[in-house]
């Protein structure tokens, strides 16, 4: 969702603080691979039965780097190790990461072989730290990082490309109960941008761009019908390789906007396709609650219905605790954010590398305690939310 400039860097200093229970797994000397369960409402551990609630973290690296771009170093992947060691500890149990496009892509029909190892060893560490995978896709979050192959591809071959994406994903993580899921593509949208701005991706915040058109020249097709084509071909694609792990799609909830919106992604074309459905939700203040609660309600499809990002943005501490109490009725899963930073280094004055924002301790002092009071507070809902 749109965020303003301070909330973005008010994010960018955010760890979260230690959660001490586990969700599901804490006796499972491997990782059981998380099916639905019967009623299509909540999760379950495939081996078991047991009842699974995602409790996790978006993940992007250490403060403002994408892990990808320094995981081929030593450095890199020790700061990715202390992390997931970190989130542990902090009680997640799944991570998103956010696969970049480029990464895995050489070119319209070449995979970056050395790149998809590193993705195995990034299995293999999730079992190590028993934390699941929402492997998140197809992401173009840097622009001085999308090749020009890419950008210069109509439609139709861009979307090939994709589906070879994905092809390359399933393949190499296939059999593998560490992935969670296969979340298609971050906050997609339909149609053309404005005048100047990047042909294919938008919603710049922190010289990121986290939302992406899978079309900018719609013509007289209907959005809903291109949104259906598309997921039919990325699942299908996914489906070559790998049967089983669960699929879906993390989006803006235009219906807490616009109240009559309909979701575009999540249609009776689409459902076949998607295992559970992926909202991203920064609540608003408490007199919002009643409106916020019902426009989540149209996301209630017959399938699990999971938070993929929240944070009090745009709320207090305590309208965000009692939005979340309110909605986890409705809510199978939930996800906030780790940028590599604890609460004691946030309290100490650690700061990401914006380079936006006046070098001030004071005022990085006064971010981290506000951070730290969130994860603390991240820590109570996690003992008490993922039970209800």
């Amino acid at each position: 969702m749109r965020l303003t400039r301070w909330m973005m860097r008010v994010l960018a200093t955010a760890s979260l603080f230690p959660l001490t229970i586990t969700h599901g797994f804490g006796d499972e000397p491997r990782l059981s691979r998380v099916v639905v369960a019967p009623g299509g409402k909540h999760f379950a551990l495939e081996n078991s039965g047991k009842k699974f609630v995602p409790w996790g973290f978006n993940y992007l690296g250490k403060d403002n780097e994408l892990a990808e771009e320094t995981w081929h170093t030593p450095t890199g992947w020790k700061n990715i190790e202390t992390d997931f060691q970190n989130m542990r500890k902090l009680g997640a149990n799944v991570v998103r990461w956010h696969l970049q496009l480029e990464t895995f892509l050489k070119g319209p029909d070449q995979v970056d072989e050395a790149q998809l190892g590193r993705l195995k060893d990034l299995l293999k560490l999730a079992h190590k730290h028993q934390l699941y995978l929402d492997l998140t896709g197809l992401n173009c979050y840097r622009l001085k990082r999308i090749p020009a192959w890419y950008d210069a591809l109509p439609e139709a071959d861009r979307w090939a490309a994709q589906s070879r994406f994905w092809a390359a994903i399933a393949k190499t993580c296939a059999g593998d109960s560490a992935v969670f899921c296969y979340n298609l593509i971050n906050e997609p949208i339909v149609g053309a941008g404005k005048a100047g701005e990047h042909p294919w991706v938008g919603g710049e915040l922190g010289g990121l761009h986290f939302v992406q058109r899978i079309s900018n020249k719609p013509n007289d097709r209907k959005t809903a019908a291109i949104a259906a084509t598309w997921v039919q071909q990325q699942v299908t694609a996914i489906r070559q390789h790998d049967k089983k792990t669960l699929t879906t799609v993390g989006v803006i909830p235009w219906a807490f906007i616009w109240p009559n919106a309909k979701p575009v992604f999540y249609t009776q074309d689409t459902l076949p396709y998607l295992d559970f459905v992926s909202v991203h939700v920064y609540p608003g203040p408490g007199k919002d609650r009643e409106k916020e609660l019902k426009a989540l309600a149209v996301y209630d499809l017959g399938k699990p219905v999971v938070i993929e990002e929240t944070f009090p943005l745009n709320a207090s501490l305590e309208d965000w605790e009692q939005y979340l109490t309110a909605a986890s009725p409705q809510v199978a899963g939930w996800f906030s954010h780790y940028f590599g930073r604890t609460p004691a280094e946030l309290r100490a004055g650690a700061k990401p590398a914006d380079p936006n924002v006046p070098d001030s301790r004071q005022e990085w002092q006064i971010r981290g305690a506000f951070v730290a009071e969130v994860l603390e507070l991240w820590q109570k809902m996690g003992q008490t939310i993922p039970k209800k």
